[in-house]
């Protein structure tokens, strides 16, 4: 499998379409590590078990992002009361997802439910300042996912180790330029890259490219996934691999909206 910028989709289990039952679900391999071998009659993953899982996931942060911004909005909450623990137990949680290395439909769906609480204290904040970018933000956010997997199965953009490496290394250097940003600003200097300005608004407009790229790096992970013919509980593990692009995006394209609708 070629190299991912997520986390969650390197170390994959390896099958192999030509090997036997037994062989092919013996014990998935992660890296150095191996796994527990599957029990028996164990059915390999389809394409429709990642639509399913993903939806499923999806729909429980949605849930809970709703109720978040709707508390943040009519008062019941502060949005950093929501937002904090949120990010925070999302992050610890989906630490555990990659480190565990094995697919935990309870821990997916547990993170789903917390990124939930994140984004709709954000997106509260947000739209109590900004009336409509919320969902602006769902819409555009919609968009592109679409807009990259119809990319990707029509062909139009293929994933080649070139593009691999190049989309890494963007992703990478996008990370850097972030990170460092947060860091400056703690001591009171300001890099021009959040605040709102023209350099502001082209580079949320990098970062929103970077993250639509990434989305061709999960489906060809999760395609791979289904032509080695893993065990079917690994959609789990392509879901949440998913969301952790689209939460990326999302919130990119929030920040973006929101310089846009400054006066």
């Amino acid at each position: 499998m070629r190299t991912t910028s997520n986390p969650a989709f390197r170390n994959l289990p390896t099958g192999g379409q030509q090997a036997g039952y037994g062989q092919q679900y013996g014990a998935p391999q992660f890296g150095g590590y191996q796994g527990a071998p599957p029990v028996q009659g164990e059915r390999p993953i389809t394409i429709d078990d990642v639509v399913t899982k993903t939806a499923t996931t999806l729909a429980v942060t949605m849930v809970t992002g709703f109720i978040s911004a709707y508390l943040v909005l009519t008062g019941a909450a502060q949005w950093y009361a929501l937002a904090a623990p949120g990010c925070i137990v999302g992050l610890i949680i989906s630490l555990v997802i990659i480190f565990k290395r094995t697919p935990s439909a309870p821990l997916v769906l547990a993170y789903a439910a917390f990124e939930g609480l994140f984004l709709g204290g954000v997106t509260g904040f947000f739209e109590g300042m900004f009336p409509g970018i919320a969902w602006q933000a769902i819409l555009g956010t919609f968009g592109v996912f679409v807009a990259m997997l119809v990319v990707y199965k029509t062909g139009a953009i293929r994933v080649t180790p070139r593009l691999t490496k190049w989309i890494i290394g963007a992703t990478a250097g996008a990370a850097i330029l972030i990170l460092a940003n947060l860091v400056l600003s703690w001591f009171g200097v300001n890099s021009g890259l959040r605040d709102g300005s023209t350099l502001a608004i082209v580079f949320s407009l990098v970062v929103i490219g970077i993250a639509a790229f990434n989305f061709l790096l999960d489906f060809e992970a999760a395609n791979e996934m289904i032509r080695s013919g893993v065990p079917s509980k690994w959609a789990w593990w392509a879901a949440f691999g998913l969301m952790t692009t689209l939460v990326w995006l999302y919130l990119e394209i929030l920040r973006l909206l929101s310089y846009l609708q400054r006066d």
